[in-house]
């Protein structure tokens, strides 16, 4: 099994970093982080095509240099470079970069005016309160440094992105269906139940009598494993290159759907659907559903869930948040599904910090079978992404009738919205004036900026900028980067109330390491009768098939298709946005 994108990504990131901290070219560091945002995006996997002798395809920011490396990524699962930059880089160092809020610009100004190469340093100088008098970093980071390091010291059990353990699982499921014998294989686990980070896969295989172990042999042989951990008759516990554990289990068809309940969990679900079965007399346990010691339900979880007077509970609802008694009520919500998805409403060009043209853009959405797609490009105020003018947002609207009206004549199906992500500045006023805001089919208005605001003031500077007739939808509500960045202090309820009141609509970012609103936040506002938007916050065409993380996020949250405005017909849509 070839090694996935996101891999390839990760040692081109690192190469960054180590070069940013060294005081690399800023224009080298440049290219290395871009190219390692394409290749992640990239649909199709580099290293096959690399390892198959076939040229690389062209991505734009990657040239001769960037390939040739890709290659001996795909070929060696190392880089020289990189490891020549490791042994001048300390280790210590590179430990600096795993705390959040610490990048590369970070840790060299430490290095450089305390000396600090080492966690036990970074600590030793917080306490002293050395950090928070450095230029850049302040009381707050200097707070949240020692936060982290005091999580990190009770060895919390490292969990990845559900989308980075996604480009291991789901090729080494396909490779497990293919082998001689399997029946039936699945992916357990919080990955199937799809939470947002998942901290080992757990595989299941159904198959006839006498063919485990040579399913289990197959298994630890293939080309992804780095170690066998354990190796049995019908259990084996491997690690692969890319740092996961994989646990697999071989169970008899028969207990195959009990099986799958019981692993897919969660721990919580479990205890509430072994409590009502004793309630009914009966026992459940991964083998099946037993009255006294005959086996009643085991071989598929529909049968399972019947055997306990249940109509099926999704993977994602298995939280024991309800669901359970909501399923005996026969209430529970039917869930939004890829297919209910009409169109994006949060996607970015080359006009500011996106990877594709406005012509790409919407040839990705037309081939994903999209009604309608939003261009969404940043406005001024965000001059890291090159935040566009209002002369220049004007241009792009007229781009955009163009392509709309050459759309309209090829039948192509699809219509461009104008739109923009407008920032919500720091006194709760919009980045562009209300008569260029009024030119637009609507706005997802963000924060990116002023993160350390108190939680008051942050939480009054999103509900003035709601009071504005012209948001529609507040993009990434809390600003959370998964395990990069914390959302910053907000009164969530207070804004989904606000939203409420004043006929807005939330984002469910669709970015794998975004996914905010979380679940709970986004089953709350379903609750509180608020809609949300299911966005991927695009910024290539490759992007926009992210959509499948948001919608897992929106079924953890009970989310139904009339909860989420792009499922709507598009003129359905034109008319709830007019606020």
């Amino acid at each position: 099994m070839a090694i996935p994108n996101v891999k390839i990504a990760e040692v081109f990131d690192e190469l960054a970093d180590l070069l940013e901290i060294e005081g690399a070219n800023p224009f080298r560091v440049r290219a290395y982080r871009n190219a390692a945002r394409a290749i992640e995006a990239f649909p199709q996997n580099l290293a096959e095509r690399a390892r198959s002798g076939a040229s690389l395809p062209r991505i734009a920011g990657i040239g001769a240099d960037l390939e040739g490396k890709i290659r001996v990524i795909a070929a060696t699962r190392r880089l020289p470079q990189l490891e020549e930059l490791g042994k001048r880089v300390p280790a210590g160092v590179r430990a600096l970069l795993k705390i959040p809020g610490l990048g590369p610009k970070r840790v060299r100004a430490l290095r450089q005016s305390r000396g600090i190469e080492s966690l036990s340093a970074l600590e030793k100088a917080a306490r002293a309160h050395e950090i928070r008098s450095i230029p850049g970093f302040g009381i707050k980071t200097e707070e949240r440094i020692l936060t982290e390091l005091a999580r990190q010291a009770g060895h919390e059990p490292k969990r990845l992105m559900l989308s980075v353990v996604e480009q291991s699982a789901a090729p080494l499921l396909a490779e497990l269906e293919a082998m001689p014998g399997v029946a039936r294989a699945e992916v357990a686990g919080s990955y199937r139940r799809r939470q947002e980070t998942v901290g080992d896969v757990d595989l299941l295989v159904a198959c006839g009598p006498g063919k485990a172990g040579d399913i289990i042999e197959r298994f630890t042989r293939l080309e992804e494993v780095a170690e066998v951990v354990t190796k049995g008759g019908k259990r084996s516990t491997v690690l692969l290159y890319s740092g996961l554990q994989v646990d697999l289990r071989i169970v008899p068809e028969p207990s195959y759907g009990a099986a799958l309940v019981y692993f897919t969990g969660s721990k919580a679900h479990n205890i509430a659907i072994r409590s009502l079965a004793l309630r009914l007399g009966l026992k459940i346990n991964e083998y099946g559903v037993y009255r006294g010691t005959r086996r009643i339900a085991g071989r598929t979880e529909q049968e399972v869930y019947a055997a306990l007077g249940l109509p099926f509970i999704p993977p994602e609802l298995r939280e024991d948040r309800g669901e359970v008694e909501a399923a005996l009520r026969d209430e529970l919500p039917s869930l939004v599904t890829l297919a209910d998805i009409r169109g994006d409403l949060h996607a970015h060009t080359l006009a500011t910090d996106g990877k594709g043209t406005i012509g790409e853009m919407a040839e990705a959405a037309r081939e994903l079978g999209y009604e309608y797609l939003a261009i969404t490009d940043h406005s001024r105020h965000l001059t890291v992404a090159r935040g566009q003018t209002p002369d220049r947002l004007r241009q792009q609207l007229k781009m955009i009738d163009r392509f709309n009206a050459r759309l309209a004549k090829t039948g192509a199906g699809i219509t461009l919205l104008k739109g923009a992500e407008v920032d919500i500045l720091e006194d709760g006023r919009l980045d562009f004036p209300d008569s260029l805001l009024a030119s637009l089919d609507f706005t997802v208005c963000s924060v990116h900026f002023k993160f350390e605001l108190p939680g008051a003031r942050q939480t009054e500077r999103v509900l003035r900028a709601m009071d504005n007739r012209h948001f529609n939808i507040l993009g990434h509500a809390t600003g959370r980067l998964i395990d990069r960045r914390p959302p910053y202090a907000i009164d969530v309820a207070r804004i989904t109330q606000g939203a409420r009141e004043r006929g807005c609509i939330l984002e469910l970012n669709s970015q794998p390491d975004r996914l905010d609103l979380n679940d709970i936040y986004a089953k709350a506002a379903k609750e509180a009768g608020v809609r949300l938007a299911i966005s991927t916050d695009s910024h290539s065409p490759g992007h926009l098939r992210n959509m499948r993380f948001g919608v897992a996020q929106a079924r953890r949250a009970w989310l139904e298709p009339r909860d989420v405005i792009n499922t709507l017909p598009l003129e359905d849509l034109r008319k709830l946005l007019k606020r």
